[in-house]
């Protein structure tokens, strides 16, 4: 009977030697993962949510500035095509995003009074863009876009530098590395 509670007082106890040899390399392998997908050398699945979002900026500099074009897999199981605009880094004066849910435009502005809105490894993907001008230093037009990050064997262009005044965009999906917002404002209010 001594032997009976023994054995069941044992096996409810933790050997961490055991879950440091599991666990360990799982944790590691899970790092090197989120760290080549953020890299961009490994793919990962998104769905973009069918709505787009308003983004207007006084002025964008980027350096380092990609696009092509691309697709989006959409919620309603198609493909949403989008032009892909990358940039290494980006600064962006009066930055406005604005989108409506549930009949409710929620508005968010950042980067006024001097202090830029910056980005690093910024990519968007919108469905149309305009400006009052756009300046391309170094641009190389009809470039492979698979030497681009983008499908292979299709139209891209590349510039050391862009300056864009005046940009409004309809965009579906944005991400970036980092991205700071200085003097944040978000709230309800009227669309950019």
């Amino acid at each position: 009977m001594s032997d009976d509670k023994n054995k069941r007082a044992v096996s409810g106890k933790v050997k961490w030697r055991r879950f440091a040899i599991a666990a360990v390399p799982a944790v590691a392998i899970a790092g090197v993962l989120v760290g080549l997908t953020a890299q961009g050398a490994l793919a990962s699945s998104i769905s973009v949510s069918g709505q787009e979002f308003t983004i207007t900026a006084d002025q964008l500099v980027g350096t380092g500035f990609a696009q092509f074009g691309g697709a989006l897999p959409n919620s309603a199981g198609g493909q949403t095509p989008v032009i892909v605009s990358a940039m290494k880094n980006a600064t962006m004066a009066n930055l406005c995003q604005s989108v409506t849910v549930l009949g409710m435009t929620i508005h968010l502005t950042a980067g006024g009074s001097g202090s830029p809105v910056s980005a690093s490894n910024l990519v968007v993907d919108a469905s149309d863009q305009t400006a009052s001008s756009a300046v391309f230093t170094n641009i190389s037009i009809g470039q492979d876009a698979g030497t681009l990050g983008g499908p292979a064997g299709t139209f891209g262009e590349a510039a050391d530098q862009v300056t864009i005044n005046n940009l409004v965009q309809h965009t579906w999906y944005t991400t970036a590395g980092t991205f700071t917002l200085p003097n944040l404002s978000l709230g309800f209010g009227a669309s950019c």
